[in-house]
This record gives C-alpha cells, sequence and structure tokens, in this order.
C-alpha cells in the first residue's frame, strides 16, 4: 500500500519552535519589549503581504495586511499613552492612523506603492524605539534591514 501521508516535520516543528519561542518572550516581556515585539511584528506582516501582492495571491495580501492593520490598531495605537505623552504622542497616533490608512488603500487598489509608504513611515518609528527605549532588544535589527520575508 503507498504511503499517501504527506508530512513535513522540519516546517512543522520550525513553526511549533517559533511559536513556543514568542510566547515566551511576551510572557517576560517588559511593556517596552512588547511594543518592540508589535513594530516587528507589524513591519513582518507588511512584508508578507508584499509578497503575496507579487505572487497575486490576493487572500494572502488581505490577511498579511489585516494582520498589521489589527497591530497597529488594537496593540501599538491603543498602548499610546495621551495624557503623559502629550502632543508627541498625538504625532505618534496621527502616524499610525496614516500608516493604517496606507495599508487600507494597499488593499483594495492591490497597490505595492501604499505598502511601501506603510512600511518607510512605520521603519522609522521602529528604528527609534529600538535606540532610544529598547536598545539591548536586537532582534528587531535584522528585520528593519532585511528585505527577506517571513
Amino acid at each position: 500500500m503507498p504511503n499517501t501521508f504527506s508530512y513535513r516535520p522540519t516546517q512543522r516543528a520550525s513553526r511549533s519552535y517559533q511559536q513556543i519561542g514568542l510566547e515566551t518572550e511576551v510572557l517576560g516581556a517588559s511593556p517596552q519589549r512588547l511594543v518592540s515585539l508589535l513594530l516587528r511584528a507589524a513591519l513582518s506582516a507588511i512584508r508578507r503581504a508584499r509578497h503575496h501582492m507579487h505572487r497575486s495571491e490576493t487572500q494572502a495580501r488581505g490577511m498579511a495586511i489585516s494582520r498589521a492593520i489589527d497591530i497597529l490598531e488594537s496593540g501599538l495605537k491603543a498602548s499610546v499613552d495621551t495624557d503623559r505623552g502629550g502632543e508627541l504622542a498625538l504625532s505618534l497616533r496621527a502616524s499610525y492612523d496614516l500608516i493604517i490608512r496606507h495599508l487600507m488603500l494597499a488593499n483594495l487598489h492591490g497597490s505595492v506603492e501604499h505598502l511601501e509608504t506603510a512600511e518607510n513611515a512605520l521603519s522609522p518609528i521602529a528604528q527609534a524605539w529600538q535606540s532610544a527605549i529598547d536598545p539591548e532588544y536586537q532582534g528587531l535589527t535584522p528585520l528593519l534591514n532585511s528585505q527577506q520575508v517571513t
């Protein structure tokens, strides 16, 4: 009887290992580190969306863009303390709103330009955060400088 069971142990094991590593990192993370993780995840989702856009994978593109929007809206934007942060915090929230708008337009029109604009707006925020608030977190640097899709 032929073996019809298809198993990709390396891919599954790798995903499981990454998930466990991320969960462990999140559980032990400071609020500052959590923002770094969110920034990294949002940039990664935008890069995945661009990858799917180039491959004309509309559903996967939409899912990646939705993930980036959710991270920006529910994670990053929601964590900005406008009471304590004043005008700077309001500007940061406005920047997140603009990035979200470009992501929506990218999905609506299948626009690589809008994705690049969103990424180009978010990357300096992530780099500034890492430099000023979370400099010991080196997990963000390769992602910010990388053009690879995960």
